[in-house]
């Protein structure tokens, strides 16, 4: 949006509610003003702003000071009475030498107190330092789930926010302000470990429930609840599937700690994770009626606003694991679940198009926790009993898909491959990206032993929520015409009925995936944003995918289109229509390649680019592509010499015309932004309506057959007579952004 810093969201609170039900939540975040209204995914929720809340000012903020202080001032006698100290005591003894403290003065005073320390503490985090808050109206019938929260501000749209709508009655804690005095080191300090040891007495909630908090700096938030002997009570936290990464904390999320105690401080049960996720999950059986207390925290003690958690009790479906985890399209396996609470323990979901999918209450028709199923083309078999040596060995005819499971500790399962010299074969492993435990580890020998091929970690970048990427993928050439040997096991030697995994071998199956970051795009009324897209590209598969737009609003126009060969991203350019779209809509970008004589389409999934613990980026999957255009066309709408790709000599140039109107072209700068190394740009001359710019390729940094887009930002200097401060005179106010302009370096 050129000048003018992008909205961002940080969290809301509650990140969710129940199906039925009207209730206020907040949207914190910066750059937030001038929020008009608020959109969520999926149907069944009304949303409207309440109230918007910003930083006092610093004329504001030294105004409070002073009534501070006159207060303190006025009763600096009594004060004395009291060691002296500036704050009014809880007790002031009437004095002599100051006025004593009334009650109303006392809690004007805490009043001030409280809004300066509030304001200190958003300047320190200007990040989370405004808010929307929100009426939120969740139909009766609202579909259950996961949706995405997004505000619409003056500058566009904010990032998209978890908001959970679930069944259970919720519970909110209101945000409590706890102070915290940090140690040697920037840890926390005997008195604030102390404080954490001996938190405030528990707030009592009856089951079920979900529980809403914000966690703290040094706090421990405390639940009473009564429950039933023989129950099997199921405690399940969310964090980090509300915010997946934070930008300045390590390790990137909020790393929540339960315990559960039996009312007098005798620890029943606890955890900090559940299998490999990150977020704790607790089953345990009531041994006997009466009151209970649930604890969680921060497992290192930090806590601020975005530090939200939801915190499902009671006895609830629990799902822990599904065999098999994924079928051939087209065919109805019954599916075998694991878990605690179980109405069922077997369903038939329903066909999808290949891919990997979420079940949740929709396919099993109860409320549950959702599983991830994977559907392909291949053709399925199951492993029903164990196969650990090459003597008992599956024989497996390429292509196939099968499905397992590593029962026990320990176990591992061999599959015989009968191959040819030269022939290519593949085994990837589907497990911890269709949320098993498994750790897989993959290893191929020959008839003889000798080993040829071994992987224990392949990284997906399309599985931007898995930090610790634990599937298995092995590509490899025959070296001659025999029996191979492939065994899968798990690296940690663990095991149980929720190790399950799929496990695909077959020749090659060249193929690709893409993402649009960002996954919500603010466009002005016919102006030019960039946009990244990234390729994935599976088991070889290197040739170029082209672009264009499917279901996008009218007038919105797509530049550079083609994802070159052996790229892995490429940004393009979207010029929006003259006209504001009023709210967001979806919009969907199709890529299309020849891959062995066949067309291949696939959509472009949207995604956004977020920063984990100061240093990692992920590309974390989102549910919409939405854009929204904003205002009235306010600048030029420019035109490019209509050559596609430009082509550019190696340590030669070649000049572009753009179009620019004639009012404007002897004030106009243009610069690339981000070019690829050894590509320049020259401003050469203006001609009536027109710009002439030189691009050049450097022989030392560039090569032939480089390809791509290249993004060129556009300002204007004041004119002559402009009345700005003469400090400003020679600033130049951006214009915005060219369509994207393709290019090839080529031989001279």
């Amino acid at each position: 949006m050129g000048q003018h810093p992008a909205p961002h969201a940080a969290y809301v609170y509650p990140a969710g509610g129940q199906a039925g039900t009207t209730f206020e939540a907040t949207v914190g975040g910066e750059h937030l003003d001038g929020t008009r209204t608020a959109y969520i995914s999926g149907p069944g929720v009304q949303i409207e702003v309440v109230d918007f809340d910003r930083p006092l000012s610093g004329q504001q903020l030294n105004e409070l000071r002073e009534q501070l202080q006159n207060l303190q001032q006025k009763h600096a006698g009594a004060s004395r009475g009291n060691g002296g100290a500036k704050r009014p005591p809880r007790a002031p003894p009437p004095s002599p030498q100051g006025l004593p403290w009334t009650p109303e003065e006392m809690k004007e005073a805490a009043e001030l107190r409280a809004k300066i320390a509030d304001t200190m503490r958003r300047q320190a985090a200007p990040a989370l330092a405004q808010g929307v808050r929100l009426r939120i109206t969740l139909a009766p019938e609202a579909p259950l789930g996961q949706r995405e929260l997004r505000l619409a501000t003056a500058q566009g749209l904010t990032n998209p926010m978890v908001f959970c709508v679930d069944r259970l009655p919720e519970f909110s804690q209101p945000l409590r302000q706890v102070p915290v005095q940090l140690g040697a080191g920037g840890g926390l300090s005997l008195a604030a470990r102390a404080q954490a040891a001996t938190p405030e007495p528990p707030l009592t909630v009856t089951l079920p429930v979900t529980v809403n908090g914000q966690m703290m700096p040094g706090s421990t938030d405390r639940y009473r609840f009564h429950a039933l002997q023989g129950q099997q009570l199921i405690v399940a936290v969310k964090t980090r599937s509300l915010i997946p990464y934070m930008s300045d904390a390590v390790p990137g999320w909020f790393q929540a700690t339960v315990t559960l105690d039996d009312g007098q401080g005798h620890t029943l049960a606890s955890a900090d994770h559940f299998q490999f996720s990150q977020e704790p999950v607790l089953a345990w059986q009531v041994s006997r009626d009466g009151d209970y207390v649930l604890a969680i925290h921060d497992a290192l003690y930090r806590g601020r606003e975005d530090f939200v958690y939801r915190v499902a009790v009671g006895q609830f479906p629990f799902v822990t694991g599904i065999f098999p985890m994924g079928e051939k399209r087209g065919s109805h396996a019954r599916i075998q679940l694991s878990g605690w609470n179980l109405p069922t323990t077997r369903f038939a979901p329903s066909s999808k198009h290949p891919g990997i999918h979420e079940l949740g209450t929709e396919e099993t028709g109860w409320n549950a926790n959702p599983v991830f199923f994977d559907v392909e083309n291949l053709p399925e078999r199951v492993l029903s009993k164990p196969a650990s040596s090459n003597r008992d060995a599956m024989r497996v005819k390429l292509p196939s898909m099968i499905n397992g499971c590593m029962a026990e500790p320990g176990d591992s399962a061999v599959f015989r491959i009968k191959g040819a010299a030269g022939e290519d074969i593949v085994a990837e492993v589907l497990a911890r990206r269709l949320g098993s435990p498994l750790d897989s580890r993959l290893v191929l020998t020959d008839s003889a032993g000798k080993q040829l091929a071994a992987n224990d970690d392949f990284v997906d970048p399309a599985a931007g929520l898995l930090t610790h990427q634990a599937d298995s993928r092995l590509a490899v050439r025959l070296p001659g015409k025999g029996l191979y040997f492939l065994r899968l096991d798990d690296a940690q030697h663990h095991g149980g009925p929720e190790y399950c995994y799929r496990l695909r071998i077959s020749h090659p199956h060249a193929d690709f995936a893409l993402r649009v970051v960002p996954s919500g795009i603010d466009l002005r009324a016919g102006m030019t944003e960039p946009v990244s897209i990234y390729v994935f590209r599976q088991d070889g598969f290197t040739g170029e995918v082209t672009l264009h737009l499917k279901d996008a609003p009218a007038g919105l126009v797509l530049s550079g289109g083609l994802i070159p060969s052996g790229a892995g991203s490429v940004r393009v350019t979207l010029t929006a229509p003259p006209r504001a779209t009023g709210a967001p809509r979806p919009f969907r970008l199709e890529g299309e390649a020849a891959i062995d004589g066949e067309t291949v389409r696939h959509l472009a999934l949207p995604a956004d680019d977020m920063m984990q613990a100061f240093a990692w980026h992920q590309l974390v999957p989102a549910r919409e592509s939405l854009v929204l255009v904003l205002g009235a066309q306010h600048n030029p709408l420019w035109e490019v010499d209509g050559r596609s790709p430009v082509k550019i000599p190696l340590g030669g140039t070649t000049q572009v015309r753009v179009g620019v109107p004639r009012w404007l072209a002897s004030r106009v700068q243009l610069a690339l932004n981000d070019p690829p190394p050894g590509i320049s740009l020259e401003q050469t001359a203006e001609a009536h309506d027109s710009l002439v710019i030189r691009l050049r390729a450097d022989a030392a940094l560039a090569s032939p057959g480089l390809q791509g887009n290249l993004i060129v930002d556009a300002s204007a200097l004041p004119p002559p007579d402009s009345a700005k401060p003469r400090s400003a005179a020679n600033r130049p106010s951006p214009l915005g952004t060219l369509p994207a302009i393709p290019f090839e370096v080529v031989r001279h």
